[in-house]
């Protein structure tokens, strides 16, 4: 297990892929781009066997650089770190952070790819391996990249309390089919460790990510709600949708969710004063304050 820390303090949970898997996975992508590079070739030896062997040696090595390098490329890049080889081996490409590649470190991959695997095949990848902790090869450690593994026992997840009454049902008409799979992910992060943060930090970070939510929904937060308190909401409606769609109509009537890991009791309110909310519908019997805060973890309001 390879523990990552953000720029924002939140350590991030990464399994390296090792040597074999990677080359499992390097090997089925040559597979398939030799075969189109094949394909391709011969498609172009007969739609141009009128021109000189000058030409035709100039098609194919443009479309030797075309399929075998800026194939790999373009495809890590669209695909944000997934090759088909990669995803038969649920392997993903990940920046040294943990955030998703761009461009440039696929193409620095690519091209370093080239003479680490292509031209030694293999060899200078395969020492890279072994040598390094992290199992990164050349091309990695000059992009700033990082092999991880995507398909991971299932470990207990931490405690995610759930929003205080006073927002129930208050976002079931946001839109959030434009919130990517990242961004609720680092939301789930953040609500399981936030009490392990500084409280300054947490509320930087909460703020930062209630913002993003709020962009792509369309609808910002609404005034006098932590920041905190708006993502565990918007992240239980998400929820509730999955689970409607999941079993057809939600959950059945009168069933109760099973009861949640027991944990220390975390306060949403800001670090430099208590932020009440505008509406705060009556708490009942089995919402009763206890030392200050509700059930939740929330500062239940005034």
């Amino acid at each position: 297990m390879s523990e990552l820390v953000t720029g924002e303090a939140v350590a991030l949970e990464l399994r390296p892929a090792r040597l074999p898997s990677r080359a499992l996975a390097i090997l089925l992508d040559l597979v398939v781009a030799l075969a189109a590079y094949v394909a391709i070739t011969i498609a172009l030896v007969a739609s141009t066997s009128s021109l000189d062997m000058a030409a035709q040696t100039a098609l194919s090595l443009a479309v030797f650089v075309l399929v075998l390098v800026g194939g790999p490329i373009a495809v890590e890049t669209l695909s944000h770190g997934r090759s088909l080889g990669k995803m038969a081996c649920g392997l993903r490409v990940v920046r040294d952070d943990g955030g998703p590649i761009r461009f440039r470190h696929a193409l620095v991959r690519g091209l370093i790819g080239v003479v680490e695997i292509l031209m030694t095949l293999g060899v200078v990848a395969c020492i890279a391996s072994l040598v390094s902790e992290r199992g990164r090869r050349v091309g990695d450690v000059f992009a700033g990249t990082l092999v991880v593994r995507e398909r991971v026992p299932v470990a207990p997840t931490g405690f995610l309390p759930p929003p205080p009454p006073w927002l129930a049902g208050r976002f079931s008409g946001l839109d959030l089919s434009a919130v990517p799979d990242g961004l609720w992910l680092a939301v789930r992060q953040y609500l399981a460790r936030m009490g392990q943060l500084d409280p300054q930090v947490g509320w930087t970070m909460a703020a930062r990510l209630a913002s993003e939510v709020a962009a792509l929904t369309g609808a910002p937060a609404p005034q006098g709600v932590p920041p905190a308190a708006f993502l565990a909401a918007v992240l239980q409606e998400r929820q509730a949708r999955e689970a409607r769609r999941a079993f057809g109509g939600g959950t059945p009537q009168g069933a109760v969710p099973a009861a949640a890991p027991a944990a220390p009791p975390v306060s949403y309110s800001s670090p430099v004063a208590r932020v009440t909310p505008p509406v705060a519908p009556p708490v009942g019997p089995g919402d009763a304050p206890q030392g200050g805060r509700s059930a939740t973890g929330f500062v239940p309001p005034a």
